[in-house]
C-alpha cells in the first residue's frame, strides 16, 4: 500500500514539474512574440506560480546529520536515519501542502507540522550538534504554512524554544545562533511567500479589471453607435420607400421626401463624427505609456520626467500626437538607445522635449517644423493653436523635438472644427457640381452599337 502511494506522489511530482516547465516555456514564447510584433514585452510577468520545490534545497541543511550518520559517529544510526527519512518527508509533504491556501489550512497539515516539531526536538536532545539544524528548516515549514495574524508571536516562540534546545544539549555555545536562524528562517519565508501571493492576487485582480473595463467600453459604444444609427436608418428607410411610392404619382412630394433623406443623413454623419471623436481622444499620459512600451521594445531606455501644473485635455491631446510623431521617428530613423521625454509646465505655458541620444543625422539643419509629413502637419496644428515645434539635431549628439504651448488651447478646438467646415463646404460643392455637369449631359444608351 505504502509503494502505490509513493508512485502516485512520485507521478504527482513529475506532472507537477512539467506543467511548470510547460509555463516557463509558454511565457517566453508570449515574450519572444511580444518583441517581434514590436509590442512591450511584460517584463513584470512573474512567470508560472511557486511551488514546493522553491523550498526543497534548503533540506542540504541537514546533510551535516546525513554525514555523522555515514562516518559512524552517530548512536543508534538506526534510529537516526529513520528520524532523518520521517523527517524529510514530512517536510516534503508540508511545503508542498503550503502552496495552496484550502491545504494549507487543512487540519492534516497542521498535524504533520506539529509531528515535525516533535521529532525535531526528539533528534535535537537525542543527538545535538549538526542535528539542531532542523529547528531553522522546522522555522521554514511553519513560516510557510502559518500566515497571518499569529505569526510573529508563533516565530518568536519557536525560535526561544529552538534556543532553549540547544542550551539543554549543548549549552550556549550555539543556542543563540539556532535561535536566531529559526527566527530568520520562519518570518523571511512567510514574508516572501505572502508578498508573492498577493502580487499575483493583484496582477489576477488588475486583468480581470481591465477586461471588464474593455467589456464595459465596447457595450457602451456599440449602444452609443446603436442610439445614433438605429432611429437614423430607421428613418431613412421609411422615407426612401414613401419616396419610392410617390415618384410615379407626385414628384414634388417624392423630392420633399429626398431632400427630408439629406438632412437626416448629414446629422447623422454630424453625430458620428461627435461620437468618433470623443471615442478617439487621447491623452498625454495614455501616450507617454505607449512611447515606454514602444521605446523598450525597440532597445532604447526610456526616461519620462513629468512636472508643472495640471493639463487642459486639448493639451494634452496636442502633446500626444507630438510624443506618438517623436518616439516613432526615433525608433524608425535613429540608432539611439536612450531617450528622454520632458513636460514641463508653468502658469501660462507647456513645453515638450523629446530628446535621444543617436547620432542626429535625421535631418540636415534644425528648423522650425522640418520636411516630413507628420511634423510639419503637428507644427501647423500647434501654429494654430497659438504654440511652437521646432524639430532638430542637438547640440552634443542625437536629434530634438521641442513643443510649446499655451496652457489653455480652447480656441484650438473652434479653429480646428471651423477648418474641418470649410473643407465638408468645399467637398460639397464639387459633388454638387459634379451632379450638375451630369445632369446636363445626354443620357448614354448602353444598347446602341459603335458603328465601324
Amino acid at each position: 500500500m505504502w509503494w502505490t502511494e509513493t508512485k502516485r506522489r512520485a507521478q504527482a511530482i513529475r506532472q507537477e514539474r512539467a506543467r511548470r516547465r510547460a509555463d516557463v516555456r509558454r511565457c517566453r514564447a508570449a515574450r519572444k512574440a511580444a518583441r517581434k510584433n514590436g509590442a512591450a514585452s511584460d517584463a513584470g510577468h512573474p512567470g508560472p506560480p511557486s511551488t514546493g520545490f522553491t523550498l526543497l534545497p534548503w533540506l542540504l541543511m541537514g546533510m551535516g546529520s546525513f554525514s555523522n550518520l555515514l562516518q559512524g559517529r552517530t548512536p543508534n544510526p538506526w534510529i537516526g536515519g529513520l528520524g532523518l527519512l520521517i523527517f524529510n518527508s514530512l517536510y516534503i509533504y508540508v511545503t508542498f501542502r503550503s502552496f495552496v491556501r484550502e491545504k494549507r489550512r487543512a487540519l492534516s497539515t497542521r498535524v504533520a507540522l506539529l509531528l515535525m516539531g516533535l521529532l525535531t526536538t526528539a533528534l535535537a536532545l537525542g543527538y545535538g550538534g549538526n542535528w539542531l539544524m532542523f529547528f531553522p528548516l522546522l522555522g521554514l515549514a511553519a513560516g510557510a504554512t502559518l500566515r497571518g495574524p499569529w505569526l510573529g508571536r508563533t516565530g518568536v516562540l519557536l525560535a526561544v524554544y529552538a534556543g532553549a534546545i540547544a542550551v539543554v544539549h549543548d549549552g550556549w555555545g550555539d543556542a543563540t545562533n539556532i535561535g536566531y536562524a529559526t527566527f530568520i528562517s520562519t518570518m523571511v519565508t512567510a514574508a516572501i511567500l505572502g508578498l508573492s501571493e498577493a502580487v499575483r492576487e493583484l496582477r489576477a485582480a488588475r486583468e480581470e479589471l481591465a477586461l471588464r473595463a474593455v467589456e464595459k467600453e465596447r457595450l457602451r459604444f456599440s449602444r452609443d453607435l446603436h442610439d445614433l444609427l438605429g432611429h437614423t436608418l430607421s428613418v431613412i428607410v421609411v422615407k426612401s420607400e414613401a419616396a419610392r411610392r410617390l415618384a410615379p404619382r407626385d414628384m414634388d412630394a417624392a423630392l420633399a421626401q429626398i431632400g427630408d433623406i439629406e438632412s437626416v443623413g448629414r446629422q447623422a454623419l454630424t453625430e458620428i463624427r461627435e461620437a468618433v471623436t470623443g471615442y478617439r481622444q487621447g491623452s498625454l499620459a495614455t501616450e507617454l505609456t505607449r512611447a515606454r512600451s514602444a521605446l523598450s521594445a525597440a532597445g532604447m531606455e526610456p526616461v519620462v520626467r513629468q512636472s508643472g501644473t495640471p493639463l487642459a485635455p486639448p493639451t494634452e491631446a496636442l502633446l500626444g500626437w507630438v510624443v506618438r510623431e517623436a518616439v516613432t521617428n526615433a525608433v524608425r530613423h535613429s540608432d539611439a538607445t536612450r531617450c528622454e521625454i520632458t513636460v514641463d509646465s508653468t502658469a501660462e505655458r507647456v513645453r515638450l522635449t523629446v530628446t535621444d541620444n543617436g547620432t542626429g543625422k535625421t535631418v540636415t539643419h534644425p528648423r522650425e517644423g522640418i520636411g516630413g509629413t507628420g511634423l510639419t502637419g503637428l507644427t501647423e496644428r500647434l501654429a494654430a493653436a497659438g504654440g511652437s515645434l521646432t524639430a532638430g539635431p542637438s547640440a552634443r549628439l542625437g536629434f530634438t523635438v521641442t513643443a510649446e504651448l499655451p496652457l489653455d488651447v480652447t480656441e484650438m478646438t473652434t479653429l480646428e472644427a471651423e477648418a474641418e467646415a470649410e473643407a465638408e463646404v468645399e467637398v460639397e460643392a464639387k459633388i454638387e457640381v459634379e451632379v450638375e455637369a451630369r445632369a446636363d449631359c445626354p443620357p448614354v444608351d448602353a444598347t446602341a452599337q459603335v458603328s465601324p
